[in-house]
């Protein structure tokens, strides 16, 4: 319409704590959330979590997929979790695919969990 090429659509965030917010809680949601602000508590989406460079989260994270360009302190559950160029990291985090750009930072446990992939068998030399 009007002669504007149609973009593909970005995913949907139902829930924005902006950069001058503060927020203290309990969140769970089935959608998106992106994070911009200051976040303390516990934090639970089916959906994907953005936590923004600048955002300040101190919470335990459960999320489908984290994209982390701010601070996190606190343990991350997630299927797949990126931790940016300017992303840094406080705890143990639990995933199924784990991405960390030069400049980020993660403190803690990396658990990445079996997908079903073998690797094959070790034959040692017999001496």
């Amino acid at each position: 319409m009007f002669g504007r090429k149609k973009k593909a659509p970005l995913p949907v965030m139902e829930t924005i704590i902006g950069p001058t917010a503060e927020f203290k809680g309990e969140l769970k949601s089935d959608g998106g959330i992106r994070i911009d602000g200051v976040y303390e508590g516990s934090l639970e989406t089916t959906g994907n979590l953005i936590i923004s460079e600048g955002a300040k989260v101190k919470a335990n994270i459960m999320a489908h997929n984290i994209s982390i360009s701010g601070e996190v302190n606190g343990d991350i559950t997630a299927n797949r979790v990126e931790i940016l160029s300017t992303g840094h990291v406080v705890g143990d985090v639990t995933v199924n695919s784990f991405l960390l750009d030069e400049g980020g930072f993660i403190q803690g446990e990396l658990i990445v969990k079996d997908v079903g992939l073998k690797a094959p068998p070790v034959e040692l030399p017999e001496e």
